[in-house]
């Protein structure tokens, strides 16, 4: 995106390019174009910080489009996906509708630039929806007309949190949040969730990481292994291969022995629900 950006409809209070935000940083850090200057600089110094938080990104996607495929071939036949970011090809629902065609689709950001380009990039049939709506506000997201419209409660749903929980700081309970979103969904449902983590990296190195998402729109909050379990209260994980780092996720194929994607920054897994 070039700075002038693509933000027809939206008032300059609405989309804040003074400062980072993580949604555009996160493209930043897959090779895409679609960000600012701004997010450019602070994703920079994240990478001097942290060198493979690209390969982090991208192996995080991966992860999002194998449980994206395995959820659909499970029968699961529409999909809430909040926190979807700049819209990235192959998109959640392209990846299910190459199990089924007939898979529907909300995506959920409070982002209004990721609202511009859903409209363009995502929303183009009846069986796909975008709401600009808040994480920390479940009943926003569960009333909102384009989830209502396309979900059906009383059949299995897929909600995912894909790179989105290490957003919320520990105040606004992000676990109370995580219930609220997974309470009305039917057993057999899923929760596709992937988070931030402080057990591979040192100390010292994530909190100037941590820094220079403070200046951002939303701050960092990495979570140990045990806190990340606890969102899966409710649900059983899919074992193999359980919660682990995003390469280890049922891989395609064999995944190298290398030390950069055994120290990944990140954990993820997929829980059906009792």
């Amino acid at each position: 995106m070039s700075d002038e950006g693509y933000t027809e409809g939206f008032t300059a209070e609405q989309i804040d390019t003074s400062r980072p935000h993580p949604a555009r940083m996160y493209d930043y850090y897959l090779g895409g174009q679609d960000n600012y200057e701004v997010d450019r600089a602070a994703a920079e110094r994240v990478i001097e910080l942290l060198p493979d938080i690209g390969a982090a990104a991208r192996e995080n996607r991966g992860f999002l489009r194998r449980a994206t495929a395995a959820v659909a071939r499970r029968g699961i036949r529409q999909i809430i996906d909040i926190g979807t970011g700049i819209p990235t090809s192959p998109n959640t629902h392209e990846v299910a509708r190459s199990v089924d065609p007939d898979v529907r689709v909300t995506y959920v950001d409070n982002d209004p630039i990721v609202s511009a380009y859903a409209g363009a990039k995502l929303v183009n049939d009846g069986g796909a929806a975008f709401a600009l709506a808040d994480l920390r506000d479940p009943a926003s997201i569960l009333g909102h007309p384009a989830v209502t419209r396309l979900i059906d409660f009383g059949e299995p749903v897929a909600l995912m949190l894909v790179a989105t929980l290490h957003f919320i700081e520990d105040a606004d309970d992000p676990a109370g949040l995580v219930a609220a979103l997974t309470k009305p969904l039917s057993p057999g449902s899923c929760l596709v969730l992937s988070h931030g983590t402080p057990d591979f990296h040192d100390a010292a190195q994530l909190r100037a990481v941590s820094d220079v998402y403070r200046d951002a729109t939303a701050s960092l909050t990495l979570r140990p292994r045990a806190q990340v379990l606890e969102f899966f209260t409710g649900f059983d994980l899919i074992d193999p291969p359980g919660l682990v780092q995003p390469p280890f996720w049922q891989p395609e194929t064999p995944v190298p022995d290398d030390p950069v994607l055994r120290g990944l920054g990140f954990y993820c897994g997929v829980g059906v629900k009792r």
